[in-house]
């Protein structure tokens, strides 16, 4: 066996969202979840089919983030894993939704961080051990780095 990282990438001011899933129904109702909690959110989702003609099945309401989905999926090529990229949403937004849908058996990530993941090849096929998120800290914040926190997420509408 194998172990390699593969660096995914997708457009700026986008988030992508990996995870693991069980059916080929995954792809509908991520669909669906995206569709009716954030409006005006637009995305582009690859779905790994890991049985029959283990395709990557596609939705979304963005033809270029639906490309890169493809993209990312096809690097990877790890059966029943997704592939979600987002743009005028944050994560926060949806991941309970996904956690919730039941064919979604795990998140491994969601971010706009550089991005790796950590490949598992077999003879059977690839599988995701893990993810590297962006990069190492470098220390502990300081008092003006707790008021920056608290500036930020207050600008993003997340705090009074």
């Amino acid at each position: 066996m194998d172990v390699v990282s593969v660096t995914l990438s997708w457009s700026e001011e986008c988030n992508i969202i990996v995870g693991q899933a069980h059916f080929i129904k995954t792809v509908e109702d991520i669909a669906e979840i995206m569709s009716g909690y954030v409006p005006g959110a637009q995305y582009g989702l690859a779905f790994c089919e890991a049985s029959g003609p283990c395709l990557v099945r596609t939705a979304g309401n963005n033809e270029q983030l639906i490309k890169e989905a493809e993209e990312n999926a096809m690097k990877v090529l790890a059966g029943h894993t997704f592939y979600l990229i987002v743009k005028n949403c944050f994560p926060i937004n949806i991941l309970n939704h996904l956690k919730n849908c039941q064919e979604v058996c795990r998140i491994f990530c969601a971010t706009a961080n550089p991005l790796q993941v950590v490949v598992a090849k077999s003879e059977q096929g690839n599988g995701i051990l893990g993810v590297i998120d962006g990069f190492a800290p470098k220390g502990i914040e300081s008092d003006d780095d707790k008021n920056d926190r608290h500036t930020m997420l207050r600008k993003f509408g997340y705090k009074f």
